[in-house]
């Protein structure tokens, strides 16, 4: 069984998410915090060795103060992240454990993630050495001026919107980033792009949203239900249900 690791970023600053007490990922989502939901899918996993949270410098003595608990009693390391979020990927790589194969990164915004998804793009990763989830663009597209005005409307034939998990070769990974230079990539699979390797692209879904606004907190708690529940039923920490009361 080939062994993987998993990186949380969590370490952006959630400024549409415009919400005094939470930041995205530590905001209460069905009795736990988003970051818990993503984090707990992995961690039922036995081909999941390691799981690495990365959180804003800013955040640690919140993140210390509401989650040692999870932290110690799930066995997550946490990592202090940089100014972009590649930085933060990067300091977490130098985390990972010697015997790690593949590393995976998933937003830990993006709590609805199902086994099923997971397992498929973990194979097509040990296949090809690179593999991402992503929907077909739907929607018609408009590139729009400052003067928020249309400027055209740009065909969909073949474009999609990246997800994640994005999983890698450790190798391939590692490489990415030692040579990302100061170029800004906008996910991970953008600097594997740039080797000249293929990624992987596999169908993911709708429900698997990404919490940017607070009205996608209250889309991702509907779809909690409509997905399979989790096997995992580990703690998320002692006082689950305090964030519910404030």
């Amino acid at each position: 069984m080939s062994k993987f690791a998993v990186i949380l970023p969590a370490a952006g600053k959630s400024s549409r998410y415009h919400d005094k007490n939470y930041k995205k990922p530590f905001a209460p989502l069905a009795d736990r915090a988003v970051w818990l939901h993503a984090a707990e899918k992995f961690l039922q996993r036995k081909d999941v060795k390691q799981v690495i949270v990365v959180i804003s410098p800013d955040d640690r003595e919140y993140f210390n103060f509401k989650f040692a608990s999870n932290v110690a009693i799930l066995g997550i390391e946490v990592v202090v992240g940089g100014q972009e979020r590649s930085d933060s990927v990067q300091n977490a790589l130098s985390r990972i454990e010697p015997d790690v194969e593949y590393v995976c990164i998933h937003d830990a915004a993006r709590p609805c993630i199902v086994d099923e998804w997971i397992t498929n793009v973990f194979e097509a990763a040990q296949k090809s050495g690179a593999a991402i989830l992503a929907i077909p663009v739907a929607g018609t597209l408009k590139r729009v001026r400052a003067g928020q005005t249309i400027e055209a409307t740009v065909p969909r034939d073949g474009l999609w919107e990246a997800q994640t998990p994005q999983v890698f070769r450790r190798d391939l990974l590692f490489k990415a980033y030692a040579e990302r230079g100061s170029k800004p990539a906008t996910d991970d699979a953008e600097l594997v792009e740039r080797l000249g390797h293929a990624v992987t692209v596999l169908t993911g879904s709708t429900l698997n949203l990404k919490i940017t606004t607070r009205e996608d907190l209250r889309l991702a708690e509907q779809a909690l239900k409509a997905l399979p529940k989790p096997k995992f039923q580990g703690p998320a920490h002692p006082f689950a249900d305090d964030d519910m009361w404030r």
